[in-house]
């Protein structure tokens, strides 16, 4: 066992340093940026001391970070321009009305900006507390490199996120647009193991309308979740549409695991694009398999985060270190 752990350590480590031979912006991150830049501060001990506090008492704030780094990343690249405020920004554009966590983003920048003013970006922000705090829920250590600066631009036409009915296809196509391969985006989605959804997300497409047909029950749901959601969680009601469900077993959502995989094989994904991925044929099927079966999703899901986090950053004298997150400069 010790030597399974150390192997992986390695590979983690490895995997790391080839993601630092990239050319460009990525070529000016580097692990400790900040070291010697915030007087006798240490900055990523700041950024860790308060997401564990807010951990502490918000043990939701985990799954709302890595859902904020995925909607930042995704959209021009790890680059702040989800944190601004404003008519017409990226905040306000659909997908992103329901993300949270920009309020733990905002406290650690006010203190990081108490003890060392105009040095650490917003975008680095976001991607050191995401790191912590899936380091609380389970997450193998890891390092991330930074050094980004905050681009100045934040526009809600720029938002095209994937939708929750996507086929593995599909998925996959968004994710190589991303540069991320098709593991890449089966290891980010397990995200979903600390994740909620709302009976509105399914209620039409999996419940009572499924492929446009009323009445219809999308048959990859396996029978008993049909039987408890429509009796109990979803009923076809307008009430029922805020009630709450969990993407994994509610024991789950506080540990970033496998069990989301395990859920995928017994039909049990409450998302369509989450059960698609074990759908008969698909070509994501053996890594849910693979991933489900083994320990390697503790070591590929940091792997899959660091290069969500190193899409399209910008780095020395491009864009500014915002004074305030949610506005530029």
């Amino acid at each position: 066992m010790a030597l399974a752990a150390q192997t992986r350590a390695v590979l983690l480590v490895v995997a790391i340093s080839v993601l630092g031979l990239a050319t460009g912006g990525l070529a000016q991150l580097k692990n400790g940026f900040y070291t010697g830049k915030c007087g006798a501060n240490d900055v990523e001990t700041i950024v860790q001391g308060l997401v564990k506090t807010r951990v502490g008492r918000d043990a939701a704030i985990v799954a709302q970070l890595l859902r904020l780094q995925f909607h930042e990343c995704a959209i021009n690249g790890c680059d702040g321009g989800l944190l601004i405020d404003g008519p017409g920004s990226e905040k306000t554009a659909t997908p992103n009305l329901s993300v949270k966590g920009y309020d733990l983003i905002a406290t650690i920048k006010m203190e990081l900006e108490k003890r060392c003013p105009g040095v650490v970006s917003c975008s680095d922000i976001e991607i050191l507390a995401t790191r912590d705090a899936a380091a609380l829920a389970g997450v193998q250590k890891y390092s991330v490199r930074t050094g980004r600066r905050d681009r100045r631009r934040s526009s809600a036409a720029d938002v095209k996120l994937p939708s929750e009915e996507d086929t593995a296809a599909q998925a996959t196509s968004y994710f190589a647009g991303l540069g991320l391969t098709q593991l890449d985006m089966v290891v980010l989605l397990g995200a979903h193991t600390v994740g909620v959804t709302h009976c509105s997300k399914i209620k039409k497409t999996r419940l009572y309308s499924y492929g446009g047909k009323t009445g219809a029950t999308d048959p990859s749901l396996h029978s008993d979740d049909v039987a408890v959601y429509k009796k109990y969680v979803c009923p076809n009601t307008a009430s029922s549409d805020n009630n709450i469900l969990y993407l994994d077993t509610q024991s789950s959502v506080s540990r970033i695991d496998n069990s989301y995989y395990k859920r995928l094989q017994g039909r049990h994904g409450v998302l369509s694009v989450d059960q698609n991925l074990y759908a008969n044929g698909s070509s994501t099927k053996w890594h849910v398999d693979r991933l489900a079966n083994t320990d390697h999703f503790s070591w590929l899901f940091p792997q899959a985060l660091i290069k969500l986090s190193e899409i399209n950053v910008l780095t020395g004298t491009q864009g500014e270190v915002r004074k305030v997150c949610s506005r530029f400069n």
